[in-house]
């Protein structure tokens, strides 16, 4: 079995999912008490909000650059970014290292073109909907043109994110917002859902759409058990 690196803490809500999903995909395809091995870097994750806020992006780049030669020095085989939004770093952490990355669009895109979705509803914080680096990433690598809700509706999911979800806070009134998006963007021609948040999960789940849904935390979860046993 492979040691995967995990940078985490971005938020400790979704890690725990992460460290949850890999362990029980392993024990899955091993059975009986096996286990993920695992390396867990945890940051704090105030001090990345802060970073996201100020757009100080070269110095996020370079904290988890740092987080990430850590693991690979500790004796990580490959390396996880535990969110989507710091994907916007991704390549300033690729870089640091000599281990892959496993890119949590990959993960994403390949499970895009696993169905007949072509249009699908990217739900993410306000960064990662409204930046180039993970639509272009997925348009670019994967051919998929995800599309996003209008203005008022990305402050609205960016905020029920951030004051609630990285707090493990879940709300039938939000998970009613978060259809609503979702319902209009439907009937603009949306034919699939990305919860491009990996705290996304907490509030929705594929039972609540007649759509395909891409749970990005579970999908990149997957990458990585597939890695490590395969």
């Amino acid at each position: 079995m492979k040691i995967v690196g995990l940078l985490g803490g971005m938020s400790a809500e979704s890690t725990a999912i992460y460290y949850r999903l890999i362990n029980e995909g392993v024990r899955t395809r091993l059975g009986g008490h096996h286990a993920a091995e695992l390396i867990l870097w945890s940051v704090d994750f105030a001090e990345i909000e802060a970073i996201q806020r100020a757009a100080a992006w070269d110095k996020a780049g370079a904290k988890l650059a740092d987080a990430a030669r850590r693991l690979e020095a500790a004796g990580a085989e490959a390396i996880l970014i535990c969110a989507n939004t710091m994907h916007k770093v991704a390549d300033a952490v690729a870089a640091a290292v000599r281990i892959p990355l496993l890119h949590i669009a990959d993960a994403t895109g390949s499970a895009i073109k696993r169905t007949a979705c072509k249009r699908p509803l990217l739900l993410a914080t306000r960064y990662t909907m409204e930046q180039d680096f993970y639509k272009g990433y997925l348009a670019d690598r994967h051919g998929i043109e995800a599309i996003v809700p209008d203005d008022a509706e990305r402050t609205v999911v960016h905020d029920i994110i951030f004051q609630e979800l990285v707090h493990g806070v879940v709300t039938p009134a939000s998970k009613q917002r978060f259809l609503e998006v979702a319902n209009k963007a439907r009937l603009a021609g949306a034919d699939g859902f990305i919860f491009g948040c990996t705290e996304i999960g907490l509030l929705l789940t594929q039972q609540d759409f007649a759509e395909p849904c891409f749970d990005t935390a579970a999908l990149h979860a997957k990458a990585a058990v597939d890695f490590a046993l395969g």
